[in-house]
């Protein structure tokens, strides 16, 4: 439980300003009906965050375990830096849009999620807890509670988030998580499944 709690709140928090907020926000404005937009980041969601779990699995069972801790480490306190740049919309007017609501979300946020700070985040995620299935829900939770109000609530909702303050706040949250690592390893926690 450990395992899906750390990941839906640091994505949550993670995606706050992020640019897959930003094409949500594009989507509502192309799209009358919301709930296939919902849809569309559940399903990418799930794949990407999916697939990224396994290879933060893959890459847990052929590091050396005693260097896991260090990269693992070494990640969340660079996703943590990471954080504090903020995102650009660069969702200009897709192709895909004649897809529909649906399948133009899913692929657009499948393919706005590669390399994404989140899509980074599942992968340590996953090399650091051994529940995989947990981190992939909590992940995908953690995007759709960041997502779905701006689905519903739009433009309103963008202007009114302290988008420096929850940076801010994500980088300590992943920060927290590097040194809970490294405490882990100095007390002997294993991070390897």
């Amino acid at each position: 439980m450990d395992a899906f709690l750390a990941s839906t709140l640091a994505v949550t928090i993670a995606e706050i300003g992020d640019k897959t907020q930003l094409l949500s926000l594009f989507l509502v404005c192309r799209f009358a009906k919301r709930t296939p937009i919902v849809l569309g980041i559940l399903v990418a969601t799930l794949l990407n965050h999916a697939l990224s779990a396994l290879l933060g699995v893959w890459l847990a069972k052929v590091i050396p375990a005693s260097w896991l801790p260090w990269i693992v480490a070494a990640s969340f306190i660079g996703i943590a830096l990471w954080l504090l740049i903020p995102d650009k919309d660069d969702s200009e007017s897709s192709g895909l849009l004649r897809f529909g609501a649906f399948t133009a979300t899913t692929l657009m946020f499948f393919i706005a999620e590669i390399g994404d700070k989140t899509q980074i985040a599942t992968v340590v995620l996953a090399a650091r807890y051994e529940e995989t299935v947990w981190v992939i829900l909590g992940t995908t939770a953690g995007m759709l509670l960041a997502n779905i109000p701006i689905i519903w609530a739009g433009r309103w909702l963008m202007d009114r988030l302290p988008l420096a303050a929850a940076r801010l706040l994500a980088c300590a949250l992943f920060i927290v998580l590097g040194v809970l690592t490294i405490w882990g390893a100095y007390n002997g926690i294993s991070l390897s499944p």
